[in-house]
C-alpha cells in the first residue's frame, strides 16, 4: 500500500498507526514511509487495559480515530487520508483531495448501485447491512472543526465499543459509521466506481486494462482496489461468484499474490503479534480478553494485565469456569475499573419505575426474563453496567 502511494502520491506524507510493538530492529529509512506511531505513544488513557480487551482486528481497527486525531492536530495539516494495509492505488487520487475541498468527511459505500439478481442481494447488500453501509478501508478527514468533532465522537465510540458482534449490531470501527451522514454535516459520499472497488461490488465495476496496461474500472482509471479477504480466502470466492470470466481481475489477483509472497520473506512479516500473548509467552484467548473487558473490578486491580503474574495467575485460579458458553449484550466495555460510570442512568430508570406503572411493568418484565435465562447474577450485572 504504502509504495503504491509513493508512486503516485511522493508529496504526501505518510504515517503507519500500529497496533503492536514497534521492532527494535526497524530501520525506517528503509521503509516508504514518513513515520510509525506505536499504540503506546497514542495518547489512549490506560492503553494497556484497554488493549488487552480487543481481539486483533478489533485493536487495529479501535487505534484509528486517535490517530485521526492525532494527525489533524498537527501544524499544517489541512485533510487526513486513511487507507486499509490490504489496499493498492493504481492511480493519482486528487479527485479525492477535491472532494475534501467541499465535505469535512468522505466516504465510500460498499456497493453504489443497487444490485438485481437474489444472490447478489443476499452476498453484497445484506452483508453491507451486517457490517456496514460504508467500508472503512478508507476514510477521508479534513481539519475542519466538524473534522475535529467527528474524530473526537469516534474515539470515545471506539473506546468503548469496537467489537466484532454482528448479532449485537456492532462490527469493529465500521458500524459505527453508518450514523455519520445523520449526526454531521458536509459528510461527502464517494460513487465513483473508481474508488474502493473489491469483491463485494464486482457485480457492478467492471475491471479492464487500457491499450497501456493500466487497469480501468467501468472505463475510468481504477483509483484504488481493495483486496480484503484475501488470507482467508474470501476474497477469491466472491470473486469467483461475481466476476468468474474476468481476465483483468485474474491478473489482478494473480500479481497481488507474487506481490504478497515477496513480501512474506521479509523476518518482520514473521514476528509475532506482540499483544497475542501474555509476558511469559502465554498465548491471550479471546475469552480472557472478554471477561477482562467485562469486569471493572478486574480492570482496576490488574491494570496490566499482559503481565503473566498477575491476570493470568487469577484467570487460571478463578476465571476459566466463570466465562459464560453463550454471548451477553454489549457492556460500556473497558472502563479503567470505573465500575460505577454507569449508575446514575440505572437510578434514573428505577425512580421512574417506581412512579411510572408503565415503565415499572415493563422493568419488571425485563427483569424477569434476564432472571430465567442468566439467574440473579443476570440483574446483578446488569445493574453493575
Amino acid at each position: 500500500m504504502f509504495r503504491s502511494l509513493r508512486e503516485h502520491h511522493p508529496e504526501w506524507k505518510l504515517h503507519l498507526a500500529l497496533a503492536d510493538e514497534l521492532p527494535p530492529d526497524l530501520r525506517l529509512e528503509h521503509e516508504p514511509l514518513d513515520s510509525i506511531v506505536s499504540i503506546a505513544e497514542l495518547g489512549i488513557p490506560d492503553w494497556k487495559g484497554w488493549s488487552f480487551g480487543h481481539q486483533l482486528v478489533e485493536l487495529a481497527t479501535a487505534i484509528k480515530p486517535f490517530m485521526l486525531a492525532r494527525l489533524l492536530k498537527q501544524e499544517g495539516c489541512s485533510r487526513v487520508l486513511y487507507l486499509d494495509p490490504d489496499i493498492v492505488v493504481f492511480s493519482p487520487l486528487d479527485d479525492i483531495i477535491a472532494a475534501l475541498a467541499e465535505s469535512s468527511i468522505v466516504l465510500t459505500p460498499h456497493q453504489a448501485e443497487p444490485e438485481t439478481e437474489l444472490a447478489e442481494i443476499i452476498d453484497n447488500e445484506i452483508c453491507s447491512l451486517k457490517h456496514g453501509v460504508y467500508n472503512l478501508g478508507f476514510i477521508g478527514v479534513a481539519a475542519t472543526d466538524t473534522g475535529h468533532a467527528f474524530a473526537a465522537w469516534w474515539s470515545r465510540r471506539l473506546y468503548h465499543f469496537c467489537r466484532d458482534d454482528i448479532p449485537n449490531g456492532l462490527f469493529t470501527d465500521q458500524r459505527w459509521i453508518d450514523l455519520v451522514p445523520a449526526l454531521f454535516p458536509a459528510v461527502g459520499i464517494l460513487r465513483s466506481p473508481r474508488f474502493n472497488a473489491a469483491a463485494w461490488n464486482l457485480s457492478k465495476r467492471e475491471l479492464s486494462r487500457d491499450p497501456q496496461g493500466k487497469y480501468c474500472v467501468n472505463g475510468k482509471p481504477l483509483g484504488f482496489y481493495h483486496f480484503t479477504g484475501f488470507d482467508s480466502g474470501a476474497h477469491l470466492l466472491m470473486v469467483a461468484r461475481s466476476a468468474p470470466d474476468n481476465a483483468a481481475i485474474q491478473e489482478l489477483i494473480t500479481w497481488y499474490q507474487d506481490e504478497s509472497r515477496l513480501a512474506a520473506q521479509d523476518a518482520l512479516s514473521k514476528s509475532p503479534w506482540y499483544y497475542g500473548s501474555f509476558s511469559d509467552g502465554t498465548p491471550i484467548l479471546a475469552a480472557q480478553r472478554y471477561y477482562y473487558r467485562d469486569h471493572p473490578e478486574l480492570q482496576q486491580r490488574f491494570p496490566d494485565p499482559y503481565e503473566a503474574t498477575t491476570y493470568l495467575a487469577w484467570w487460571r485460579d478463578n476465571g476459566d469456569p466463570l466465562w459464560p458458553a453463550s454471548s451477553i449484550p454489549p457492556t460500556p466495555g473497558f472502563s479503567a475499573g470505573k465500575s460505577a460510570s454507569g449508575l446514575s442512568g440505572k437510578l434514573g430508570v428505577l425512580r421512574r419505575a417506581a412512579t411510572n406503572p408503565a415503565v415499572g411493568k415493563a422493568l419488571g418484565k425485563r427483569a424477569w426474563d434476564v432472571y430465567r435465562s442468566e439467574g440473579i447474577k443476570g440483574i446483578v450485572r446488569r445493574l453493575k453496567r
